[in-house]
């Protein structure tokens, strides 16, 4: 599952990317189970930490189980 961190927040991808032009055509983002390609993954994060991702909008998306 995909989420977008906002300072302290947790927000729904589904608020996020309703207006993004790199969201498919349901608003959904670009998301193939593995990698989001309108992305890129942020590196440097500690092996405890969940894998995140900066979308072209400046988000911080960040996959959780």
């Amino acid at each position: 599952m995909l989420i977008a961190l906002m300072k302290d927040q947790l927000v729904t991808l589904q608020t996020v990317c309703q207006s993004c032009l790199m969201a498919d055509g349901s608003g959904k983002p670009r998301w193939d189970g593995v990698n989001l390609r309108c992305g890129r993954q942020v590196a440097g994060l500690d092996r405890d930490q969940p894998t995140q991702y900066e979308c072209q909008m400046g988000f911080r998306i960040a996959e959780i189980n």
